[in-house]
């Protein structure tokens, strides 16, 4: 009988952190949850899982869940904040707080799985897939923070084991962003960005958590930066089919010019200002949307890790939107 792992996630009450914890526990690891006190737990209730509500900003309470911990996944990270400061603490300094904690009370730990995003790399351009050498060019704040929040892990690399992952877009159970382009589409309406052909990476939710494990267990990985992402490359009329035939209908496709587009992000951005929570959509989103090209090349994993994708795009669709039609989201 093999010895259970001790594993600690961070964000595991989200999107891709409770997807991660399911996984964790299907290999029978023992696995401690850190959530915010505002976190909602419904992804996390009857699992045989530790919660801790200490936040990241605790490093007295992070010291008391870390300690003798042998594998610290931190998904944890701030995607929209009011200001360039909280995206830079909700992204940096949280991660400085968990590998100085680590440091201190788990400096034998297996591995730190950091997850970061292609938003760090940026965007690329059609036919050029961005790879792990590829100079880091992020074009929002959000980006910015998650390359600096790369270069601080890698500073820490020399005193313990750690490795990066960069996921592209995820779709999935439980997600609440891609989830609005199913939704449109269900109401007759597929909305496409500028008259250009675009290319996108995208994955399974779970995929990712698959390649974010193999990552964290292969001894291999240590010190490395990975692209977890589907090795084909989509554009949106192609995903428009998939999800046709998932949902069982088309809609029609109504492509927005790019001028457009700003100037929806401004009217969002602007009546964000009389509103405690940041916009989800603002200038720097419309200048993500309008990019010719988001596309990562997985080759590395594949090779390093084993990595390739069981469910694929359109396994992938169909189980997604059956779920959120069984949960009546749509």
């Amino acid at each position: 009988m093999k010895e259970r792992s001790i594993s600690v996630v961070t964000g595991a009450s989200g999107f891709v952190g409770s997807h991660l914890v399911d996984y964790l526990l299907e290999k029978e690891d023992e696995v401690h949850c850190i959530v915010r006190n505002t976190s909602n737990l419904r992804w996390l209730k009857g699992k045989n899982v530790t919660i801790h509500n200490s936040g990241l900003f605790d490093k007295d309470g992070l010291k008391n869940i870390l300690k003798g911990v042998d594998y610290l996944y931190h998904v944890a990270g701030v995607v929209k904040a009011k200001t360039v400061d909280g995206y830079f603490q909700g992204n940096v300094e949280t991660t400085r707080n968990l590998l100085d904690a680590v440091l201190e009370v788990a400096p034998n730990i297996k591995k730190v799985l950091i997850v970061s995003s292609l938003t760090a790399s940026g965007p690329s351009t059609l036919g050029n897939a961005n790879n792990e050498e590829t100079p880091t060019a992020p074009i929002t704040t959000y980006g910015r923070s998650k390359v600096a929040q790369e270069e601080l892990t890698k500073s820490y690399m020399d005193k313990l084991p750690i490795t990066i992952v960069r996921p592209p877009a995820i779709f999935g159970e439980r997600d609440t962003e891609i989830y609005l382009v199913f939704k449109t589409y269900k109401q007759g309406l597929m909305t496409l960005v500028g008259f250009n052909h675009k290319e996108l990476s995208i994955i399974y939710v779970k995929d990712l958590v698959r390649g974010i494990y193999l990552a964290a267990t292969n001894e291999i990985a240590k010190g490395e930066t990975y692209f977890i992402s589907s090795k084909e490359f989509y554009n949106w009329p192609q995903i428009g089919k998939v999800i046709k035939n998932a949902i069982g209908k088309g809609a029609i496709n109504l492509r927005l010019p790019h001028f457009l587009v700003y100037i929806v992000a401004a009217f969002a951005q602007f009546f964000s200002m009389f509103s405690k929570k940041p916009a989800t959509f603002n200038l720097e989103k419309a200048h993500d949307f309008v990019q010719e090209a988001w596309t990562c090349d997985a080759t590395k994993a594949q090779k390093d890790l084993g990595f390739v994708e069981k469910f694929g795009l359109e396994d992938g669709m169909k189980k997604t939107i059956d779920w959120y039609k069984k949960e009546k989201w749509l």
